[in-house]
């Protein structure tokens, strides 16, 4: 359903206004390269498309990996990341987050962030596939909300950094392969503007909203994918999605994460009949793989007829417990569970986009001067499956990269580019897109979910072609954009689904079960 616009439009009769760098997006990829470029000396214009507050980074309980404890190395986060990985990870994309990371949390922790410690030593706690106490953390499971705090108060107090909240990039200006800004509209006064930038960084996050099951936040419906897409930005990776396989399931709760550091603290999985099973699957029992430890509660909740299987805590210590997971204690208890006498009621959940726009060790994708980073971004660090708690850090080590890249771009004038117009879209058609955004939530969960076939597959595809005729006609309210997105992003995970007939990792194929070496490859998917 490729068109290269969302609105009929013409450059010349809107507002415009220019910086250095353009930046979209808020969470901890954006805000960081914010805060780069401006200690570079640069301007920086950053869009948000609600607050700041609202991105994954907020949610982010289990903390930030990173090779920073007396008995780890790189060497070793390499190692883990890349049995994670599946085979797929570029081992030049992990050398340089496990090499480059440490400082980077340096970093953070010199504006501010505040780290659990006991005394001057930064506390360490361990997650699924490292074999290392690696995991830092924060107010014990409000990591995410700690690092965003301290990277928005830094950012915000630089004059050179300008923040636009509720600003819906609507899409890229790219002309001749050179991307020279972007479209966006004011949520609040439904005005359309220009925004040009000498460098243009995506850091729109991910994409978890396009299933019916997920943690993520309701901004996450793939936007900055699907923006990059029609601008013809190559993707890669697309059929890698990652479902985090303990999710609160509880009846008018959401989908609340419920952190993998939990089992890492030593809580065990037992199925509805009372009994502990990972370890038939894995032999790193609980803390094996995210994709492993998914399927295998999948499997196990249809051994028992059951819609969830349990994570028991009951035999840990139950203070250390409530203050090592105040967040999870807390929304637990609203629900009428009580994490140290009860069991958590938990199923797989829709997690994280390891697949995204393809960029290169830089962060720049094939459109020249438009670069991306975070969960928007793919340059194969994660490979088929994200190790736990390496997402923060991908964004800290790439936004650094990208300003360290683009700074001679700031030599250069932005006056005399180019204008851009479309004006071939039809009217808005009567449809209900309230309720398609349902379907595509339902499509995607039941066909293109953690267990996937031929047949679910082109079931889905059929989906998104019958709505193919969506992208001749415009849509000017910012939740039919979101809708349309979503129609595009889903379209590309499932035909990346449906070439890869094999299983490996996040992406796993009841129809072809067994990883096979001719596929240890890349899927790349170009539109326009």
């Amino acid at each position: 359903m490729s068109n290269r616009y969302l609105v009929n439009f013409d450059s010349r009769d809107l507002p415009q206004q220019s910086a250095e760098y353009l930046i979209i997006g808020g969470g901890i990829a954006g805000l960081f390269t914010a805060w780069a470029a401006a200690k570079s000396g640069a301007h920086v214009t950053l869009l948000t498309k609600r607050t700041v507050a609202e991105s994954n980074t907020d949610r982010a309980q289990g903390g930030i990996a990173a090779a920073l404890g007396q008995h780890d190395s790189p060497e070793l986060h390499m190692k883990d990341t890349l049995v994670a990985g599946a085979g797929l990870c570029s081992e030049d994309a992990v050398r340089i987050l496990v090499n480059e990371g440490p400082e980077r949390v340096k970093e953070l922790i010199d504006m501010g962030a505040t780290f659990d410690r006991t005394g001057d030593d930064l506390c360490f706690t361990r997650e699924g596939c490292h074999s290392q106490d690696r995991i830092l953390h924060a107010q014990g499971d409000a990591t995410g909300a700690e690092i965003l705090r301290a990277l928005s108060l830094n950012v915000s107090s630089l004059s050179s950094v300008e923040i636009l909240e509720n600003q819906y990039v609507v899409d890229l200006l790219v002309k001749d392969n050179i991307c020279y800004g972007a479209l966006a509209m004011d949520q609040i006064t439904g005005e359309f503007r220009v925004f040009r930038g000498k460098a243009i960084v995506l850091a729109t996050g991910g994409s978890g909203r396009l299933y019916n099951y997920t943690t993520n936040p309701e901004v996450a419906t793939a936007d900055g994918i699907a923006l990059a897409y029609r601008a013809g930005a190559e993707v890669m990776d697309m059929e890698f999605i990652q479902f985090h396989p303990t999710s609160l399931v509880l009846p008018d709760a959401p989908r609340f994460l419920i952190s993998e550091a939990v089992r890492g603290e030593g809580a065990l999985l037992r199925n509805s009949w009372g009994e502990r099973f990972m370890p038939q699957y894995h032999g790193m029992a609980e803390l094996a793989p995210r994709d492993i430890v998914s399927r295998a509660i999948l499997s196990e909740m249809a051994k028992t007829e059951a819609n969830s299987v349990f994570l028991d805590l009951t035999h840990l210590d139950a203070d250390k417990m409530k203050e090592r997971f105040p967040t999870i204690t807390l929304t637990c208890s609203k629900y009428g569970v009580d994490i140290t006498k009860d069991f958590i009621p938990v199923a797989p959940a829709a997690h994280y986009m390891m697949g995204g726009v393809k960029t290169d060790l830089w962060g720049e994708t094939s459109i020249q001067r438009l670069f991306s980073c975070g969960e928007a971004s793919c340059m194969a660090v994660h490979g088929a499956n994200r190790l736990a708690s390496n997402s923060l850090l991908d964004g800290l080590v790439w936004g650094g990269r990208i300003v360290h890249r683009t700074i001679h771009l700031l030599e250069e004038d932005l006056t005399g580019k180019p204008e851009f117009c479309c004006h071939n879209l039809q009217a808005t058609p009567e449809v209900d897109f309230v309720g398609l955004r349902k379907k595509i939530q339902q499509i995607m969960g039941e066909k293109v979910g953690p267990l996937r076939t031929a047949q679910r597959l082109a079931q889905a595809l059929a989906f998104f072609d019958s709505c193919a005729f969506l992208a001749q006609h415009e849509v000017k309210d910012t939740a039919k954009m979101e809708v349309r997105n979503m129609l595009e992003v889903g379209a590309l995970i499932t035909e990346a689904a449906m070439m890869r007939s094999e299983s490996r990792g996040g992406h796993f194929r009841l129809d072809y079960p067994e990883t096979a070496e001719r596929w240890r490859k890349h899927i790349i998917l170009k539109g326009n």
